[in-house]
């Protein structure tokens, strides 16, 4: 076959071959309106998603392209403006300024903490003594003589304070601590002696009632698990003012102990109930 005959054959395939179908503008139309609308029903459909897991609070939403927005962090709730800008500040100090805490650190209540921390100095029992902490003072050692004024709570529109004191009692190589605790009247704490008494710093413990006079006092005279302090009892004034006088043979690890309480069951309920702890 020479060159004249292949180019002839060639013709004769390309004419024999089905044409393929002309080209119909109105089905292009058509199939580009298709298109057009699926792409509008797929985007309701995850702007719908999108709306329904926004309300339902879900963190992840798909997008038409199969992509996944999450927001970081998880779910977030929407904030309310009114619980955030209404919270109650600290009380004011003498300065007219709300505190920087609970604590107070000068002022009337700050005042009170001092009051309370000189009676339970001057109750120490004789053959005992409350030794003052040195100038030097280890910052790792426990300190001898604590105070502390504390705001706890508003109740019917009243500031309610407690008043914390720690002192240490010493007697000859053996060094313990007592402690005396007041709420204000109008706290909430139990009425029934030995049901305050188990709520002095949440520990629990052997509980018996001592009478004072006509006073009832709640006396835990063995604690349970807790050991941070040995005995400690509970009174609540008629005017509901509470107090928690507390003692133990330990006042820290570096130390050693006494070998008694300084005070007995009976002494330690009168000091409960003791009118040099009755704060008001």
């Amino acid at each position: 076959m020479n060159g004249e005959d292949l180019r002839e054959a060639l013709r004769r395939e390309m004419a024999d071959a089905a044409s393929p179908p002309p080209l119909s503008t109105a089905a292009a139309l058509d199939a580009g309106r298709r298109a057009r609308s699926r792409r509008r029903t797929a985007w309701a459909c995850a702007g719908s998603a999108a709306v329904v897991l926004a309300v339902a609070g879900l963190a992840a939403v798909g997008t038409p392209k199969g992509d996944v927005y999450q927001p970081a962090g998880g779910p977030q709730a929407i904030p309310n403006p009114s619980a955030s800008d209404t919270k109650k500040p600290w009380p004011a100090g003498p300065d007219g300024q709300p505190q920087e805490d609970r604590t107070a650190r000068a002022g009337s209540k700050y005042d009170q903490g001092i009051r309370l921390l000189d009676e339970v100095v001057s109750v120490v029992p004789a053959g005992y003594t409350a030794p003052e902490d040195p100038a030097n003072q280890p910052a790792d050692q426990r300190t001898l003589r604590t105070h502390q004024a504390q705001f706890e709570d508003t109740v019917n529109g009243v500031d309610l304070w407690s008043y914390l004191t720690s002192v240490a009692v010493a007697q000859g190589q053996g060094t313990g601590r007592v402690v005396v605790e007041v709420h204000d009247a109008g706290n909430q704490l139990p009425t029934e002696p030995c049901a305050l008494a188990r709520q002095f710093w949440g520990m629990q413990g052997e509980c018996q009632v001592e009478a004072v006079g006509a006073a009832k006092v709640g006396v835990v005279v063995r604690p349970g698990d807790d050991d941070r302090l040995d005995q400690w009892a509970a009174y609540r004034h008629p005017d509901g003012v509470v107090v928690f006088v507390a003692q133990s043979t330990k006042l820290d690890e570096t130390r050693p102990e006494l070998t008694e309480l300084p005070f007995s069951v009976p002494q330690l309920a009168a000091l409960a109930v003791d009118e040099r702890f009755h704060l008001r």
